[in-house]
């Protein structure tokens, strides 16, 4: 059988000498939607962070396309196709929206028009205030920024750390239209989210950590039909 295209496999590591993931395993396919989900303090955002090369791991490995990326710094793991969007800190406020996208391709040596165009098609709101600093807008709107600029990397991954965070559920659903919009080109997306009933209603797979380590992993259809992932971390 095939690896995921993406996969962080059996993942133990943390910050200084202290572990917070054990043999925690993630993984996306190409084009698909991949949810992390759990408690608060369960290691999801240390999992991604882990994936993305923000911390080191002491055992596990992370491959991309098959090749070992392991050792690579996060600029690297850029060059090689993954975009990261942290939940906090993720745009540029003084700066123009179209200026943020601008400052999204500053690896690339080709015109980016057309990638502007499009994610302009993809958030038609961004369209309208490209000449409005980025810190007057409302916080989905800043979302909305933030995944715009890491897809002009033009991305095959793009992962997300709680893209929903302090948004009203309507914006929080356009949000995730949007994701589904940008996995349905080819991009893979990793996720976590605290919002886990929604999340995983768009999930192919899910993943529920607890302490760090995997709890669950199924589609997201079967985690959200589990009776005990239900009771336990979706309220009942």
């Amino acid at each position: 059988m095939a690896e995921p295209f993406l996969i962080g496999d059996r993942m133990t590591g943390g910050y200084g000498g202290a572990d917070i993931l054990h043999g925690c395993t993630v993984a996306v396919e190409k084009g698909e939607i991949a949810v992390i989900v759990g408690p608060n303090g369960a290691g999801k955002s240390t999992a991604m962070k882990a994936v993305f090369g923000m911390l080191n791991i002491h055992a596990g490995a992370v491959r991309l396309n098959g090749e070992d990326i392991t050792r690579l710094s996060p600029q690297a793991r850029v060059a090689k196709g993954m975009a990261f969007v942290p939940q906090t800190h993720n745009i540029f406020t003084s700066m123009t929206v179209e200026e943020n996208l601008e400052m999204g391709a500053f690896l690339r040596r080709d015109d980016i028009s057309g990638t502007i165009d499009e994610v302009y098609r993809l958030f038609p709101i961004l369209k309208e205030k490209r000449r409005q600093a980025a810190g007057e807008l409302s916080g989905g709107q800043r979302q909305q920024v933030a995944v715009g600029r890491a897809l002009m990397t033009r991305p095959s991954v793009l992962m997300l750390d709680e893209p929903t965070a302090g948004v009203s559920p309507i914006v929080m659903d356009e949000l995730f239209d949007r994701i589904i919009e940008v996995a349905r080109t080819g991009i893979s997306i990793l996720m976590v989210e605290q919002n886990a009933r929604q999340a995983l209603e768009i999930a192919d797979k899910g993943y529920v950590l607890v302490q760090g380590s995997n709890a669950y992993t199924d589609t997201g259809r079967a985690l959200l039909d589990d009776p005990e992932v239900r009771r336990t971390f979706l309220g009942g």
